[in-house]
């Protein structure tokens, strides 16, 4: 291999182009082939780059370096081969050379953009279409990068260049070459991506800031070029149909974008956000003129794009479908805009060339399902289903069966409020018409199905059902959110509580859902119960059905019946309930809510008699003795949930009195029943004895129905680990993300950037600088990093300073990787190299690194600078002394390229490793209390460690705060407000100065981490001086325990991350150690020889100055005596302090 590379160098040495290309050929085969030819980049860059070469020679030798890696030096020999091709007489040698311009580093670039300006300008004026397109393609890729942004907010001319080449790119979509103006297009739509798919807040570090540089320069370019859109769109709309129908689909997003954002007004939101003024607010008549304006532009690009629908190529299908669907809910948008492209992409469902595409048709289509109207919508339900039953992503099948039952549910109620309006009813659209299909509802009444997708639809409906119980969000701007906010106000708008004959269907319809063998899943019968509880509690069916003399309305009337008799379907169906487990929480959401004083009393020994069936189910629940495992994990619940529930029933009627007299007793006096449950079953039959014996008594067991369900997953305390609830929380949490997206998604960051009242809790403070260089070095250098958690990458920026007084030519800054990093591009270190620094002038350099998984990690960073850099020499040691001024030509032309700078030996600087901390590979995790307990037993890893702190004596005191508020005994761990933990509570105590802390995150990779924190303050004196200080016990969990394990290698500084450096780790034998001392001072204090204080006899009184003398008024007795013990004091000084806080908090949560 040496030979041939050898070979290879011989031949790109040669002034023989031929032999050139064909060494360059050679190379990219061995490049393609997996070799190593990083040895033939250096002369690839001065013989071909660098020299006069042809044009498929630069292209090739272009290519070469792209699949290679370069040295900073070589990058400047590549920079200086641009630059002087861009001067060359031959455009196509131009074109190779714009080319590269892309792949330049960010760090090289700005630089070469400055020099090269004028001639990239003239670039795109140039007569040579090929010169055309190549600079339009690369300004088009480069420009709407963030480096370049980044670039542009320190440079106010690179800025106003950009901004000019941008026009120049917008107006070479009119270009009389169709290639041009391809890729005008596709530049153009490409800003447009960016700057809608962008995370606006990464820029900033994480903050939010509503002045940020980079998204108002962003903003800036993006108004400006939906204006010359808009103003252009007849010529551009007119010069897409003259271009290739294989180039038409780039011309399709630019101006989709373009035209909504000037019709929605997002134009002017960008113009906001830039500093700009809008237009000024003009007559009404005005604006209806150019409202009318924006409607009639809209319509005339929909009939611009809708033949395209009928094409054979399904990518340019795909596309123009995609966008026409974004136009159809600007204002003024109507349904047939949106039903000609719903239907071309349902039409791709079945080519197989477009399979890969599936799930974005699916998404598409449902999520403007709210677009069509009322019969288009009905009838697409059940070719929905059929389609989302075939999605393979969770994540997407449950986005999409989301949508779905949200739009039923908005046809289920703005059909009902039409037909109380008075209009004619549309078959079809209620709610159940989603289980007409034959294959859903051959799942729905199936048994033993092992289809997952009837519990994804049942847990989807009745959460969606929920949300509609909820206040519909507030939703200023038009769109198809607005779209659904105003159906379901309209169909909520008579009543509030119209949205219950809608989940009273759903109910109805799911009932077969209770008999389903789901092999331990209970997630789906979960929230179809919780919903019936609801629905019971609603409308009071323990008090049997209203009357009409009572007030009652029609449909009150008729609802309250048909609850009815789904209660007493319930109560047949629990015979066929596959799993035992569902038997306890049917009977607890028919106890609490079932019209027991309705039943006939003359069907009492009937067998068919709801009590006798419930009763009878009661004695299955207490004696199943079945499974050693459920009896050993959920049989304490359903036990105490049984008991609860004849309870219930018993107080409110004689006869279910007795007959749960006798079963109670059996169950306490067996051995299945612990002491828990014997007691509790004799305090049950002690109130129905008293029930018995006083009939107008039943007040005492009898308590008002709470309407709760507490066995579903945010209500249990506690649920054991086993296979099928691991799969319930994984649909509970697919289920809840994709509702809470939908029904009350996050607002995004620019409506928070446009906002003036923006939050303060979310604007994170700055990052902390890191000096890691000495003192008394030349270059100083501080360091800091920004996250990116959804991308799992950290960018290091690194500021040099010259301390010196003179000038440094060159340093270069390495950077080296320490732990699971990994750079962008695979190289092993990454080499920044800086030039001419001034004296005391800073320059920033910063390096992007990927994180591989959880674990401490460092960069390494190394200066070198060249004092003697500079000073050429010849390569051959021969300097030129001693020639004559002829020769020496003669010397210089034979060897023009063996004359290399000299850099000479450089001062190497080994700064300190920046150490990335473990908190920062962390993300905060919302959850509920609840949750938070339910998941801790289950984590399988487990650390604990002590930590302490101090603080200041004057701060003992009852009640004391500080600063921010907080307690003054919780001053060293105020800082874990500031970091990616979110706190899931908080039990303080201020009488004693303890508190027990619970926090919540999870790593970059999904790893669950909980913590909890319990301390106390201890106040210890010797010789009058005194110290507080806080134990803190730290209690960390995780679900993986490689997490522990990182944190527990080097626990001092996550104490230090975690808390600023505010706690200290304390071992064990420490906490012995102070444990002795106390024990030994403690004794010490016992066994000193205790005095006793006789008090002065009283003095007689000379001053007697009464009319009766010796009749003084008697003293009041005094509160201090000092007769006590000092554990009476203690308890006296722990009462007082009590009260003290207590009338401090009833004085400051007092209703005046």
């Amino acid at each position: 291999m040496d030979q041939v590379f050898a070979q290879i160098r011989s031949d790109l040495s040669s002034n023989d182009g031929l032999r050139q290309a064909q060494a360059l050929l050679a190379a990219l085969q061995y490049s393609a082939a997996g070799k190593d030819i990083s040895s033939l980049s250096r002369i690839a860059c001065e013989e071909i780059i660098a020299s006069p070469a042809s044009a498929v020679c630069k292209k090739l030798a272009f290519d070469l370096i792209r699949s290679t890696r370069l040295t900073a030096d070589q990058w400047e020999i590549v920079c200086r081969g641009v630059k002087n091709d861009f001067d060359f007489q031959d455009s196509d040698v131009t074109a190779a050379a714009v080319s590269i311009v892309a792949a330049i580093p960010s760090w090289r670039l700005g630089k070469l953009i400055i020099d090269c300006s004028k001639e990239i300008s003239n670039c795109l004026v140039d007569n040579n279409p090929n010169l055309r397109y190549n600079i339009v393609e690369t300004l088009g890729c480069l420009l709407a990068r963030d480096d370049v942004v980044t670039l542009c907010e320190s440079n106010v001319t690179l800025l106003e260049r950009v901004s000019t080449w941008w026009k120049q790119i917008g107006q070479s979509m009119l270009d009389a070459s169709d290639a041009v103006a391809k890729v005008a297009f596709e530049g153009v739509g490409r800003l447009f991506t960016e700057f809608s798919t962008k995370r606006l807040s990464r820029l900033a570090g994480d903050k939010l800031i509503p002045s940020e540089a980079s998204l108002a320069i962003r903003s800036a370019w993006v108004s400006a070029m939906c204006r010359f859109v808009w103003e252009k769109r007849d010529f551009l709309m007119a010069r897409s149909l003259i271009l290739p129908v294989e180039n038409f689909r780039a011309t399709v997003s630019p101006l989709v974008f373009a035209v909504k954002a000037v019709t929605t007004g997002m134009v002017e939101e960008m113009q906001a956000i830039t500093g700009q003024q809008g237009s000024p607010r003009s007559p009404l008549e005005e604006r209806d003129f150019v409202n009318a304006e924006r409607i009639l532009g809209v319509s005339d690009l929909v009939s611009h794009l809708v033949p395209f629908l009928s094409s054979l190529d399904p990518a340019l299908v795909f596309e123009v479908g995609i966008n026409l669907l974004s136009l159809a809910d600007v204002p003024g948008g109507k349904p047939e805009w949106a039903s000609a492209p719903i239907m071309a992409l349902l039409n791709l469902w079945d080519r197989q060339e477009f399979r890969a595409g599936r799930e974005s048709i699916v998404r598409a289509v449902v999520k403007n399902l709210q677009l069509l109207d009322l019969h288009m919508q009905v009838a697409l339900f059940k070719r929905l289903l059929v389609m989302v039953r075939n999605l393979r992503v969770d994540a997407d099948r449950m986005h999409a069966l989301a949508c779905i039952c949200r739009t039923a549910l908005c046809v289920d109620l703005f059909s009902k409020e039409s037909v109380r309006r008075g209009q004619k009813p549309l078959p079809g659209t209620d709610v159940t018409s989603l289980f007409e299909d034959p294959m859903t509802k051959e799942d729905l009444a199936n048994v033993s199905s092992n289809s997952l997708f009837r519990e994804e639809l049942v847990a989807c409906l009745v959460e969606s059902c929920f949300q509609l119980s909820l206040p519909l969000p507030r939703v200023k701007s038009t769109g198809s959110e607005s779209r659904v906010i105003g159906a379901l106000a309209y169909g909520t708008g008579n009543e509030v509580m119209n949205w219950t004959q809608s989940a009273l269907e759903v109910v109805e319809v799911c009932r077969p859902c209770v008999k389903w063998n789901c092999e331990g899943r209970l997630y789906a019968m979960d929230c179809y119960l919780k919903l019936l509880v609801r629905l019971c509690h609603i409308y009071e069916t323990r008090a049997g059905v209203k009357k009409s003399k009572d007030g009652a309305s029609p449909e009150q009337i008729l609802a309250e019946t048909r609850l009815q008799a789904l209660q007493r379907q319930l109560v047949k169906d629990l015979s066929e309930v596959s799993t035992v487990r569902l038997r306890a929480r049917i009977i607890w959401a028919l106890a609490e809510h079932f019209d027991l004083e309705g039943l006939d009393p003359l069907l009492a020994d009937d067998p068919d008699d709801p009590l006798n069936i419930m009763v009878e189910h009661i004695h299955t629940v207490l004696f199943n003795v079945d499974n050693a495992t459920t009896a050993a994990t959920n049989r304490l619940q359903d036990v105490q949930a049984i008991l609860v529930c004849s309870q219930h029933l018993g107080s409110r009627n004689v006869r279910a009195a007795q007959l749960l007299t006798k079963e109670l007793e059996e169950f306490r006096a067996s051995n299945l029943a612990d002491s828990v449950n014997k007691h509790q079953c004799r305090l049950i039959l002690q109130v129905f004895k008293h029930i018995t014996k006083y009939t107008d008594a039943k007040w005492v067991g009898v308590g008002a129905p709470t309407g709760d369900y507490p066995f579903t997953h945010h209500k249990l305390s506690v649920e054991y680990f086993d296979a099928s609830a691991a799969q319930d929380r994984k649909l509970e949490d697919l289920v809840h993300t994709a509702v809470q997206e939908l029904w009350r998604p996050a607002p995004s960051e620019l409506a928070l950037l446009t906002n003036k009242n923006v939050d303060v809790t979310l604007l994170r403070p700055p990052p902390n600088c890191v000096c890691l260089s000495g003192s008394s070095d030349p270059c100083y250098v501080e360091a800091y990093h920004l996250t990116d958690p959804s991308e799992r990458r950290l960018t290091l920026h690194l500021k040099v300073i010259n301390m010196t007084e003179q000038e440094l030519k060159r340093v270069d800054v390495r950077v080296g990787l320490v732990g699971a990093l990994h750079f962008m591009d695979a190289q092993p270190q990454a080499v920044r190299q800086l030039q001419n620094l001034i004296s005391q002038v800073s320059i920033m350099s910063s390096v992007t690194v990927g994180v591989s998984r959880f674990e401490r990690c460092g960069l390494g960073v190394q200066l070198l600078y060249y004092p003697q850099y500079g000073v050429q020499v010849s390569a051959n040691g021969d300097d030129g002394e001693g020639m004559e001024e002829d020769e020496k030509g003669m010397h210089v032309g034979r060897h023009r390229k063996s004359f290399v700078p000299e850099y000479g030996e450089p001062v190497v600087l080994r700064c300190q490793t920046y150490w990335v901390p473990l908190i920062e590979l962390l993300v905060p995790h919302k959850c509920s209390p609840v949750e938070f307990f339910r998941i801790w037993p289950s984590l399988p890893a487990i650390m604990e460690y002590t930590g302490a702190y101090t603080y200041e004596v004057g701060e003992l005191k009852l009640g004391a705060t500080s600063e921010g508020g907080i307690p003054s005994f919780l001053t060293g761990l105020k800082t874990l407000a500031n970091k990616p933990f979110h706190r899931v509570c908080a039990h303080i105590l201020q009488t004693v100065a303890g508190f027990q802390l619970c926090y919540a995150a999870k790593s970059w990779y999904g790893d669950f981490l909980g913590m909890v924190i319990f301390g106390a303050s201890e106040v210890s004196g010797d010789l009058g001086e005194e110290t507080n200080t806080v134990i803190c016990k730290f209690v960390l969990r995780a679900s993986s325990s490689s997490l522990l394990e990182e944190i527990r290698g080097s626990l001092q500084d996550w104490l230090d991350n975690l808390t600023d450096g505010s706690v200290r780790v304390v071992s064990d034998e420490e906490m012995e150690a102070a444990s002795l001392s106390k024990v030994k001072r403690a004794l010490e204090l016992l066994t000193m020889p205790k005095i006793v204080v006789t008090p002065p006899p009283p003095e007689p009184d000379s001053d007697d100055d009464e009319l009766v003398p010796g009749m003084k008024p008697p003293k009041e007795p005094s509160t201090l005596s000092i007769n006590l013990t000092a554990d009476e004091i203690e308890q006296k000084a722990l009462q007082s302090a009590v009260l003290q806080q207590w009338e401090t908090f009833r004085a400051q949560y007092s209703v005046p």
